[in-house]
């Protein structure tokens, strides 16, 4: 599931939740609040698979740029090759040679620093959602945290009723 899309209902959630009177606190429903948080976990990991798959393009790219590159050079040597007979032909496929050489490498810079840049911006865009997610997720554990807090503070007997704490997980 779309780790965006887990935030729009964590969000329902929280528009849902009724409120405390008198305060900024809200009751949740802390089945659906942990079961949206395990969502999230196991989403998060597709994210990371995407951003797999952008490096791996990005090598994939860069590979076919440098087999190009050698094709190009190799047909440059065989040019010059059978230019060889004659002394202006051999000088003038030797400049023609390096400048399709040297073509080849822009080229292959080009398309290598585009794939950097395209990984790069891919990947920034990646984490400033991750960011943006994990600062939502963190409201939520915190908002749900000060709201059994003030339940506990509101009434004492509730922490005696409460089942054993489920096993936190580390921040």
């Amino acid at each position: 599931m779309d780790i965006l899309h887990l935030v729009d209902r964590l969000e329902e959630l929280f528009n849902e939740s009724k409120s405390l009177p008198l305060t900024h606190k809200v009751i949740v429903d802390e089945e659906r609040m942990l079961e949206l948080i395990d969502q999230m976990r196991l989403a998060i990991p597709e994210e990371i698979k995407s951003s797999q798959q952008i490096i791996n393009q990005k090598e994939r790219i860069i590979a076919q740029a440098n087999e190009e590159a050698r094709r190009t050079i190799e047909l440059a040597k065989g040019q010059s090759t059978k230019l060889v007979e004659k002394d202006t032909i051999v000088q003038k496929a030797e400049v023609i040679a390096e400048n399709i050489i040297q073509k080849a490498r822009q080229e292959t810079k080009l398309i290598s620093k585009e794939a950097d840049d395209y990984a790069v911006n891919s990947l920034e865009h990646l984490e400033t959602e991750l960011g943006k997610i994990l600062v939502q997720v963190r409201n939520g554990l915190t908002a749900l945290k000060n709201d059994i807090v003030l339940k506990e503070q509101a009434n004492p007997q509730l922490d005696s009723q409460r089942p054993a704490n489920r096993t936190e997980q580390p921040e």
